[in-house]
């Protein structure tokens, strides 16, 4: 079977030299990918990424979210609230758990994809994040 989730690509900023944290491009082409990411326990929403990258809790991270049967293309300037490391236990994949920021633009991308995975978030079906 395939990845149901695009492989997400780093893209550094374009004309900057900077330290600065590219975007990271995550495209959802199917609901159950978009399902096993989406982190409803953080009170404005979040995603998880599966990355070999480190990555420090509290640190910055800007995603562009494409969302299954979408065409729009969604900026996020999220935080890593949780780090899943290599080889951890239970099989889980490595990777950042991304919080949503408390603005209304990404209430407005909460609610889209809450609405996308409906009665799917009530599910006992496990998923990439806690």
């Amino acid at each position: 079977m395939n990845d149901p989730l695009d492989r997400p690509s780093q893209l550094a900023p374009s004309g900057s030299a900077s330290m600065r944290p590219g975007v990271i491009q995550l495209v959802f082409k199917e609901k159950g990918a978009l399902y096993a990411a989406y982190i409803s326990v953080f009170t404005d929403g979040g995603l998880f990424l599966p990355t070999t990258r480190d990555y420090r809790l509290g640190e910055d991270v800007y995603l562009l979210l494409a969302l299954p049967d979408d065409p729009g293309r969604y900026p996020v300037a999220g935080k890593v609230a949780w780090i899943t490391p290599a080889n951890a236990p239970g099989g889980r994949t490595q990777g950042i758990g991304v919080r949503f920021p408390s603005d209304e633009k990404t209430r407005g991308i909460k609610i889209k994809i809450e609405e996308i995975l409906g009665t799917s978030l009530s599910s006992s079906k496990p998923t990439q994040t806690v």
